[in-house]
């Protein structure tokens, strides 16, 4: 499932990109050994800072499991800025239907070597699918990509060959970086839909996505019913507020709240408080 993040959500999904910078530093710092900036155990740089776009794989479970940074070209980029030596002294390209597309990553410690749903060449041919969709769907007619040779073999086995490439290949890492062009044709994307068997929408919605992680979020903080017994008014409670929340503020506040119940408040303040939780909150 591909999810867009951008400027008019990002606050929505603060959690997924949290998971996306971790996934980063471990591909291209770890793996790659691209000379990156890693602090607390997520790659983060300055374009980050440009209010970009990014498009997220997710697999059922509302992990990431792909990820990729789309930046106009029309003013700062990487290409232009920290790739330049690939550029060999040409000018920056610049262009308003011309997109950067650079962190392009998968998680293989996650996915498969097979080529099921939760298989690394589906996750990758959907996040191209997505990638490309999305910019086609915004008027950008063209990609630009900073990508290792294996990733250029990559997409050309996906049917996503680039039409072209800018400047030389120059050293990065453990591995070489050059700059390819994609266009953002219906033939394109309909060939690497056609490669992966991927035929429907790889879109999710973004209210789906925000059950989908405030449901992931639940069952990974309250303990497992681990004796089956069924659950009480109490407990049913706190799932619907975990799952009504949008924020981790609003999130934390339950918390608060089920360890403030769990530690000897009496039957009445108990009461009290549940019929209102906010106010434990506000007198904490």
């Amino acid at each position: 499932m591909i999810l867009v993040v951008d400027g008019l959500n990002r606050h929505q999904f603060r959690d997924v990109l949290d998971d996306m910078f971790r996934l980063r530093a471990r591909v291209f710092g770890g793996r790659l050994g691209w000379d990156v900036k890693i602090e607390n155990g997520r790659e983060i740089d300055e374009f980050d800072h440009l209010d970009p776009a990014y498009v997220i794989g997710l697999d059922d479970g509302g992990n990431v499991v792909a990820a990729v940074r789309a930046l106009q070209t029309t003013g700062s980029h990487m290409l232009a800025d920290v790739f330049s030596a690939i550029m060999d002294g040409q000018a920056p390209i610049r262009s308003a239907t011309l997109w950067e597309s650079t962190r392009f990553c998968v998680d293989t410690n996650r996915l498969t070597r097979s080529k099921g749903k939760n298989s690394v060449s589906y996750a990758t041919c959907e996040l191209m699918i997505g990638s490309l969709e999305y910019a086609r769907s915004a008027g950008i007619s063209d990609i630009i990509t900073v990508i290792d040779p294996v990733m250029d073999r990559v997409l050309k086995r996906s049917n996503c060959a680039p039409y072209d490439y800018v400047g030389r290949t120059v050293p990065m890492g453990k591995v070489s970086a050059l700059a390819a062009l994609l266009d953002c044709t219906e033939e394109r994307i309909s060939a690497v839909r056609e490669f992966a068997g991927i035929h429907g929408d790889v879109f999710i919605a973004k209210q789906t996505a925000l059950e989908l992680l405030n449901s992931k979020i639940s069952t990974k903080h309250l303990p497992a019913n681990q004796d089956r017994k069924p659950i009480t008014d109490l407990e049913r409670y706190f799932l619907e507020q975990l799952n009504a929340s949008n924020t981790d503020s609003e999130r934390q506040d339950v918390f608060r709240l089920v360890t403030a119940l769990a530690t000897g408040f009496s039957a009445e303040r108990k009461t009290a408080l549940l019929r209102n939780p906010r106010a434990f909150v506000h007198e904490a």
